[in-house]
């Protein structure tokens, strides 16, 4: 079996080639320095190609994307508070095509209390209501 030496031009030497001296040469890859492919090793590094940029939560409200709204907005909060206040006559479609007349007394997140005249207090899931209308408007 032959060496890995061997196999080597006699005149020239390990040292000669510069292995044993070579140093690791690691940029520093700053996150506002990313111009990779035109400026050398040896030359300082400038930003030529475009201006800085803001970050995501910077911008100003003309550019780039809109934010997400909000998750809640508290509008359906709102106009029921406005509705029991007011005491207004309401009418309430179900699914399957039963109206439902009589005042929003309270709401929960997942349910509204009606009180109807002459008849008992119904407690209806928001799942099972297909809409809702003021009693004096007309019906869509």
């Amino acid at each position: 079996m032959k060496d890995a030496v061997d196999s080597l031009p006699a005149d020239r030497s390990v040292e000669a080639e510069g292995f044993a001296n070579r140093k690791l040469i690691r940029p520093s890859l700053n996150r506002t320095d990313h111009n990779h492919a035109q400026a050398s090793m040896s030359e300082p590094r400038e930003r030529l190609d475009r201006p800085e940029r803001a970050d995501r939560n910077d911008r100003p409200n003309g550019g780039g994307r809109k934010p997400a709204p909000p998750e809640q907005t508290n509008a359906e909060n709102f106009y029921y508070q406005k509705q029991m206040q007011s005491k207004t006559p309401m009418v309430i479609v179900l699914r399957d095509g039963e109206e439902i007349h009589g005042m929003i007394e309270w709401y929960d997140k997942s349910c509204l209390k009606v009180a109807r005249n002459g008849q008992s207090n119904l407690l209806i899931y928001k799942p099972a209501i297909k809409y809702m209308f003021k009693e004096g408007e007309n019906k869509k």
